[in-house]
């Protein structure tokens, strides 16, 4: 079992842009309630590519922090948890050791490993880097999400529990390196679209590319035009 910590977060303008974001995220002294689509009190302010179902609690290791901080100083958002948007932070868990389909005991709630994070040009301006987007899909720290099997509560005193793992081989390291590496391997394009626990977006990624033979354009998602 892991410590974790929760954190939730409104809606409010980005630096610099009118744009408004629910990526700044503080820690929760109470416990919240965990539904089908997040925590009570959290917000997403663009909801057709953020939240939902298979987006309902974001996760970033906190181990990262620290390599972020070698790279780039003690900019604000590095100084504590929540600077990725994260719901929860917790160390001792990465996309190397974790797999999508995982299922862990967060409170009295059951959730699952839907899908890595793309991130997105927002990131650029949460922390004043203008390719930071672009950094984070790079180094793969990138961080997950989790559906919710079964809705529950959360304290902030609860810990990260693994109970199963459904495709252990499908670590999300693995999956980044399909996606952002060798991005057109077809054997493992294949695996990734039969992957059933995947999320269905990212499934369609891959279905894609074996029908095109082609890597999708970034450049919106991760320079921002909107």
């Amino acid at each position: 079992m892991t410590e974790i910590t929760l954190l939730t977060g409104r809606a409010a303008p980005l630096p610099g842009r009118d744009a408004l974001s629910g990526i700044a995220k503080k820690p929760v002294g109470r416990p919240l309630c965990l539904g089908l689509e997040g925590f009570e009190g959290d917000e997403q302010a663009d909801r057709r590519v953020h939240g939902g179902p298979e987006k309902a609690v974001h996760h970033y290791p906190f181990d990262h922090y620290a390599g972020w901080r070698e790279e780039l100083g003690d900019l604000p958002p590095l100084l504590a948890p929540g600077g990725f948007g994260e719901n929860i932070s917790a160390s001792g868990l990465s996309e190397a050791t974790v797999a999508v389909g995982d299922i862990f005991r967060l409170g009295t709630a059951l959730v699952q490993v839907s899908q890595g994070r793309q991130p997105c040009w927002k990131l650029n301006h949460r922390f004043g880097v203008p390719d930071m987007s672009r950094r984070v899909q790079t180094t793969g720290r990138t961080g997950w999400y989790y559906r919710v099997l079964e809705a529950g509560i959360v304290l902030p005193s609860d810990r990260i529990e693994l109970v199963d793992r459904v495709s252990p081989d499908w670590t999300l390291r693995r999956l980044w390196h399909v996606f952002y590496v060798d991005r057109l391997n077809l054997d493992e394009l294949k695996g990734i679209a039969a992957l059933d626990v995947l999320a269905e977006s990212w499934r369609k990624y891959a279905v894609r590319r074996l029908e095109s033979g082609r890597v999708e354009d970034w450049g919106k998602r991760l320079d921002g035009t909107a």
